[in-house]
């Protein structure tokens, strides 16, 4: 069964994207990557830093080489534009028809369909869920390299590179955006804003203050900083269900699983859930065969995305552990592991057990181990017919 849909996109601010292979992946399968590729960074060194001096804690040499190796997809730091930009073209290409700036302003959930702003009613979803704050909040900066006037940090920069920061209750992590050509920057500290406020300007001389005591090189970065924006990190426990009795609506990514950004899983899988959702709905060739559809796809994903909200909201304690015992285990374990990561490693993307899990994955794998395989569409030669609802 094939249902023209509108797609209703939202815009997102500004901010980078880690795109690990598991998302990657799916980016070749559809086509994608090719749009990217230019515009994406792969990082030839990772690398974790205690925050006061910069001291080296963790560190691996060729990452974006080994993942490729070890996943056959790359690792890719990207603008999260680029990568809504691609998706659109792409969509744009198999058919599929967008409506940008409409408000809704009515819904209903059982038929279903949407009534904009303008009286005009479409078929669209939209269930609204109260989230909770995290208790974090981020500063969010992304900054031109070519602007670093310090000759050896903008050297430094100009070799794509993922560095970490951490410290009790903060985190620092800044990758490359733009084919190398951008720094994107993100400050998690505790949350200080009002009650119901998720948004607003940030004081720079503020944020200057919170990571006054760091590595140099940092606060040299954040001396460029022209404005700035504070965002309330929320979260939200999983759905129950990721669809309706009815099986008119079906939710996926941060709809019924949001992801925070500790462990930078939350576009990868979004991704995961379109790929899983377009094969299933198209073993479907009546719509009295949908709520079979909709519960495998819950079936499927909710164990994996279960386990990523688990593992990020892991990773968020690992990162901000107080000075004691546990921090200094925590160091310990970088330090003597330096040369070759174990399993258990304090941060995931060094663990080869933890990235083997999250990057290892293959939505279209398992969907054939249990015996369900893509349909295709005349026109399109063998690819994958999918439709997603943003």
């Amino acid at each position: 069964m094939q249902t023209k849909l509108p797609v209703v996109i939202v815009s997102s601010p500004s901010a980078g994207l880690q795109v690990t292979p598991n998302a990657t992946r799916l980016l070749k399968r559809w086509k994608v990557s090719h749009r990217l590729e230019k515009l994406s960074s792969s990082p030839k060194t990772f690398t974790i830093h205690r925050y006061k001096d910069g001291t080296i804690l963790g560190k691996r040499e060729n990452y974006g080489e080994e993942m490729l190796e070890k996943y056959k997809s790359p690792f890719w730091d990207m603008h999260r534009a680029d990568l809504q930009i691609a998706l659109f073209e792409r969509a744009k290409e198999l058919g599929d028809n967008f409506r940008l700036g409409a408000l809704v302003s009515a819904i209903d959930l059982e038929t279903p369909f949407a009534t904009l702003a303008s009286g005009e009613c479409i078929e669209g979803d939209l269930i609204p869920s109260p989230p909770l704050p995290t208790g974090d909040l981020a500063y969010r900066v992304i900054l031109q390299v070519d602007d670093i006037k310090d000759d050896s940090l903008r050297t430094f920069f100009q070799t794509p590179r993922v560095v970490l920061w951490a410290r009790p209750d903060c985190h620092a992590i800044c990758y490359p955006l733009k084919g190398n050509s951008f720094l994107n920057i993100v400050l998690l500290v505790p949350d200080n804003l009002p009650d119901g406020v998720m948004r607003e300007s940030g004081d720079l001389s503020e944020m200057r203050t919170v990571f006054k005591d760091w590595d140099p090189r940092l606060l040299t970065l954040l001396s460029m900083v022209p404005k700035v924006d504070k965002w309330k990190l929320m979260h939200l426990g999983e759905l129950e269900h990721w669809h309706n009795e009815e099986a008119t609506i079906a939710f996926l990514g941060d709809a019924c699983h949001p992801m925070l950004p500790y462990l930078a899983q939350g576009a990868g899988s979004s991704l995961e859930d379109g790929a899983a959702l377009g094969v299933l709905l198209s073993t479907a060739s009546r719509r009295q065969d949908l709520p079979k559809a909709l519960k495998s796809y819950e079936q499927l994903r909710k164990t994996r995305s279960s386990a990523l909200q688990k593992r990020s909201m892991s990773q968020r304690h690992i990162n901000h552990l107080a000075n004691g015992p546990e921090q200094q285990q925590r160091d310990e374990i970088l330090l003597q592991q330096m040369g070759e990561p174990q399993p258990g490693y304090p941060f995931y993307w060094l663990d080869p057990i933890q990235q083997s899990f999250v990057y290892g994955y293959d939505v279209y794998e398992e969907l054939e181990r249990l015996g369900f395989n893509s349909v295709t569409r005349p026109d399109t030669a063998g690819e994958v017919y999918l439709q997603f609802k943003i």
